[in-house]
């Protein structure tokens, strides 16, 4: 499977350029823009009706809040407290300080069981750390079991949206990857299969049901983990995830630690947020939990990986740490002018999108082309804001990322603090900040540009010139008034405060 997720091991394909460059390229393809038009109209429209059913809404959400913020402050307690109650329900719980190290700690669990393919549950913690290609290194293949994540699997592709990796595609190219690809994988697609939604699925399902029932061994990502008990939760609407999570012997579930909750009764607030906001459904048609294994139901062995991979640097950051309250529920993808016109390939990284912009150069860091130009893929209209259901404002975290990347600064990379140097490319705006700056702390500097800014109106251009070009080229420059604000107070009203 081809791909360019970062963290991916040796040989991988060079990094992915830098968002502008990678959406201007996206824009042109009107049918891709037609797919995401489509799509995201459609579940927002579903998303809205189904949240203005509750009455409490607004309180869910505040209470989601709440619980990741309690959590996240006293991470290292509930990390722990869900290590005691994994392995006192016979599980077994290892650490993962990066992708690197995670993909190890599986492969080698795989290789301990003899076998060399497993199923895989939709885990977008494993496509952080590349873990099917590291497996396919090891002479492993793993299987996606998902319908979406197995049309980008099949089509050697990427997936481009959080809920609906396959959102780039519609019925026709799906058709067209089934009817070519899925004889090398296992069972080939039904002769004249069609593009109607219900072949397409049968398809999917009789291609997918011998794996499901010949694996020895199911990997899996997890929506939530309570620490209180030490059951996972993942929450889906095919199945798929049942089979995978209770048919293997060894099941191996690879989990972010900001995925914790204190408690069993926290999930009452995001078993009903998470579906309204993801699929709007007022619950998952399949919320599947387990605690430890069993001789008697389910896998004999149970392996639980804790990844960082980031993390923990991201939670030293004051304003930054919230992106970790996110529950993956796409609804700031569907609602992004930004998302719906690039579509997710163009933010290069496995999280596209708002929460995209803001998750990936924190976990990676900003030195990159890439990553240093994520946090500018926004408009910052704070569509994002209103629909997150764990309330993470993410235009305050944008806007913190772009003062990292111009200015620099301090912060933590692998645990330790250290200064960045401003990205390359933002001298002007450097210059232009200072200069500002220098000018507003001085009022009588300040009140003669304004002067000479008034005076010399008539013969301002329409558009900046050098840099400003790509912000002048899209908008226009506002009209510059005959006089400044406090030479017009002082003319008219004598410069007296509450003149009428």
């Amino acid at each position: 499977m081809k791909g360019t997720f970062l963290g991916m091991p040796a040989a991988a394909p060079p990094a992915p350029p830098a968002f502008p460059e990678a959406a201007r390229e996206a824009v042109h393809d009107t049918r891709l823009r037609g797919n995401l038009r489509h799509a995201t109209h459609t579940i927002r429209a579903k998303r809205a009706a189904a949240v203005a059913e509750v009455a409490d809404w607004a309180e869910l959400r505040e209470a989601g809040r709440r619980i990741k913020d309690h959590t996240l402050r006293h991470l290292d307690h509930y990390l722990v407290r869900l290590e005691e109650s994994v392995t006192a329900a016979g599980g077994t719980v290892h650490w993962a300080a990066d992708a690197d190290e995670a993909n190890r700690i599986v492969t080698g669990l795989v290789r301990e069981t003899g076998e060399r393919e497993v199923v895989k549950v939709k885990s977008m913690a494993t496509q952080e750390t590349g873990l099917n290609e590291a497996l396919e290194a090891a002479g492993i293949r793993a299987y996606e079991t998902d319908l979406a994540e197995l049309i980008v699997q099949l089509g050697r592709d990427r997936p481009s949206h959080i809920l609906v990796p396959a959102i780039h595609r519609n019925r026709g190219e799906i058709r067209e990857i089934f009817a070519r690809e899925m004889a090398a994988w296992g069972r080939p697609a039904p002769d004249g299969l069609t593009d109607s939604p219900a072949e397409l699925a049968e398809a999917a399902r009789l291609h997918l049901r011998e794996k499901f029932l010949r694996a020895k061994v199911g990997i899996s990502g997890a929506n939530f983990a309570v620490a209180e008990t030490g059951t996972l939760v993942v929450v889906e609407s095919e199945g798929n995830g049942r089979m995978c999570l209770t048919l293997p012997e060894t099941l191996i579930s690879v989990v972010g630690i900001e995925k914790v909750v204190p408690t069993w009764r926290d999930l009452e607030v995001f078993l009903q947020t998470l579906p309204r906001s993801s699929t709007a459904e007022r619950m998952n048609p399949y919320t599947s939990m387990w605690t430890g294994c069993s001789d008697d139901d389910g896998p004999r062995a149970f392996h639980l990986v804790l990844l960082d991979n980031g993390r923990s640097d991201t939670l030293a950051d004051e304003v930054g740490r919230q992106a970790l309250r996110c529950i993956r529920c796409s609804a700031c993808l569907n609602v992004c002018p930004v998302y719906e016109r690039a579509g997710g390939h163009a933010y290069g990284s496995v999280y596209p999108g708002p929460i995209g912009a803001i998750l990936g150069p924190q976990l990676r860091g900003t030195a990159g082309e890439l990553d240093a130009s994520l946090p500018y893929a926004s408009s910052l209209c704070g569509a994002c804001y209103e629909v997150c259901p764990v309330a993470i404002d993410i235009p305050e975290v944008l806007v913190h990322l772009r003062e990292r990347v111009v200015q620099g600064g301090t912060a933590t990379r692998d645990g330790n603090k250290v200064v960045l140097r401003p990205a390359k490319g933002h001298a002007a705006e450097r210059a232009a900040m200072r200069a500002a700056r220098w000018a507003f702390g001085r009022p009588g500097v300040l009140r003669t540009g304004q002067r000479l800014t008034s005076r010399t109106r008539r013969v301002h251009p329409r558009t900046l010139p050098g840099p400003g070009r790509a912000w002048s080229g899209s908008r226009d420059l506002p009209p510059v008034p005959p006089e400044p604000f406090r030479d017009w107070w002082q003319r008219t009203h004598g410069g007296k405060d509450g003149a009428q």
